[in-house]
């Protein structure tokens, strides 16, 4: 039997491997295929168990020099130190040749933010659209108002839940987490982790629109947000809203919420320089998490200067 047709047979048991006992999809088993056959062309004549560290390492620099994306590299370097793991125990191969080698770092990509102008048109009350009801319009403007008012993640908005008090004789809404007084709101972030963050007045006005016409939630929950059908409203049905509304008031960017949470952070950085007071907001654990939004800062000060000062281009 030929090295080819030999590595070809032991790459089609592994995948059947994978398809019947780990049940992996028809997707997943095809992906693994992919990358193993790309092992397969690159490798050549070489033999599974001849196939040294340092080849598969010059198999990686090639894929990179050919512009393929660290991510993918990740991922085909994953499937090829699957696939030798499992040619281990099927036969006396010596050591796994993938072990140890990692894909090149991936460029850090900075965070999308929308211009303060951008987000101030985003926020705003917009002209009546087609299919859409005053609820679905003082909900939407309350979420979006809060959003970049306080900078929250989409999972802690659309958790967040009102309570009912007894007031002269009458039950009435108020927000349970929100301190009228201080103008601020109580959210619960990642590993159940309780911060106060500010509210602004503006999302203070949408969200008492809002809740003068919020009708009782349908799901038995005291959600404060709601979708057409009275339940507690989605991440997915906040992500189509948002970018809708960005569409129909002709902001230029793809929107959606998490970009409004950069906008936030990104904007209070350039006016108060305080990036501790910025993680506080944010809710993040390490301070590592937030230095990102200085980069977006600098970017900021980079353009002011290009457009103001007499001697930042050469003409």
């Amino acid at each position: 039997m030929s090295v080819a047709r030999a590595k070809a047979e032991s790459i089609a048991a592994w995948l059947a491997q994978l398809a019947t006992q780990r049940k992996l999809s028809p997707h997943s088993v095809a992906a693994y295929g992919r990358d193993l056959h790309e092992l397969l062309v690159l490798s050549g004549d070489i033999a599974w168990h001849a196939l040294a560290h340092n080849e598969v390492r010059r198999y990686t620099s090639k894929l990179h020099a050919g512009g393929l994306a660290p991510r993918s590299i990740a991922r085909k370097l994953s499937a090829w130190r699957g696939f030798f793991d499992w040619l281990a125990g099927e036969t006396a191969l010596a050591a796994n040749p993938v072990d140890g080698i990692r894909a090149p770092k991936r460029a850090k990509t900075l965070p999308k933010a929308l211009s303060v102008d951008d987000c101030v048109r985003l926020v705003a009350p917009a002209p009546h659209q087609e299919g859409k009801t005053e609820l679905d319009e003082l909900c939407s403007r309350a979420m979006f108002e809060l959003l970049y008012s306080s900078g929250l993640r989409v999972s802690e908005l659309t958790s967040l839940d009102t309570h009912y008090h007894q007031a002269d004789g009458a039950q009435r809404a108020s927000l349970g987490w929100i301190d009228m007084a201080s103008f601020d709101v109580v959210v619960t972030g990642k590993g159940n982790k309780m911060r106060r963050v500010p509210v602004g007045k503006a999302a203070l006005v949408a969200l008492s629109a809002w809740l003068a016409v919020r009708p009782p939630p349908q799901d038995g929950s005291a959600a404060l947000f709601l979708s057409r059908r009275g339940t507690r409203i989605s991440p997915r049905v906040l992500q189509l809203r948002l970018k809708a509304h960005a569409l129909a008031t002709g902001i230029p960017a793809n929107v959606h919420p998490h970009m409004l949470r950069h906008s936030f952070a990104s904007h209070v950085l350039q006016s108060s320089g305080d990036l501790r007071a910025v993680q506080e907001m944010l809710g993040h654990s390490s301070i590592t998490s937030t230095q990102v939004y200085t980069a977006l800062d600098f970017q900021h000060l980079s353009a002011v200067y290009d457009k103001t000062h007499p001697r930042a281009k050469v003409k």
